[in-house]
């Protein structure tokens, strides 16, 4: 498969930093592979009370300012998403589900079918809901007629080191803040997730008339 033509749309959201730095992994794998990428962060929803009372919170809010906020014409203009989300609850976290649930109008149009999505997340605890994050996200990929691609197993080593998630990367914070071995693998597996996505999207948009 090919990533020629590839045109790739991250969009996330991190509260402290750990998607997003998995998001700028799939990021360099999409362009390494020869993708055109946009990084898109939606925007914070938490109160400000509630920010400020965490000062990591707080300093990434801030680090990441210039990083530009995701628009429907961003998803229409790629040909390939991955959608980064740290786990609430095993669920997708209310920021980034907010900007999904603006996406009506491209999909009644059906812009964004037939175009392939990956997830990526992270939570605290190694059971901390991961799986079904990464699946409660594809269902909205269902609807939309796109086309999931998973990380699975096809490069196994590189998933295994990363703790073996087929459905997609997902970080253990609590394991990646002390084991820079595992921390390393996992972004190792972000970027295979970014090249993998590059190369579905540019193989389909090809076969495109």
């Amino acid at each position: 498969m090919s990533a020629q033509n590839a045109r790739i749309t991250v969009v996330y959201y991190s509260s402290t930093g750990n998607v997003h730095r998995l998001a700028e992994a799939v990021v360099d794998g999409a362009a390494d592979a020869g993708a055109e990428v946009r990084l898109r962060r939606v925007p914070e929803l938490a109160p400000a009370e509630v920010v400020e009372a965490d000062p990591a919170w707080r300093a990434h809010l801030d680090a990441t300012a210039h990083v530009p906020e995701p628009s429907l014409d961003d998803l229409r203009w790629a040909n390939g998403y991955a959608f980064g989300t740290p786990t609430r609850f095993g669920n997708v976290a209310a920021q980034l589900r907010q900007f999904l649930d603006t996406t009506s109008g491209p999909w009644q149009a059906g812009e964004l079918a037939d175009k392939p999505a990956t997830g990526f997340t992270g939570s605290y605890e190694e059971h901390g809901g991961q799986e079904s994050t990464l699946l409660s996200l594809y269902n909205t990929f269902f609807h939309w007629g796109a086309v999931v691609v998973p990380t699975g197993y096809v490069d196994y080593e590189v998933v295994h080191r990363a703790g073996g998630n087929p459905y997609g990367v997902s970080q253990v914070e609590e394991r990646a803040a002390v084991d820079a071995d595992y921390a390393k693998a996992v972004l190792t597996a972000a970027r295979y997730q970014g090249g993998r996505l590059a190369a579905f999207a540019g193989t389909l948009a090809a076969a495109r008339p």
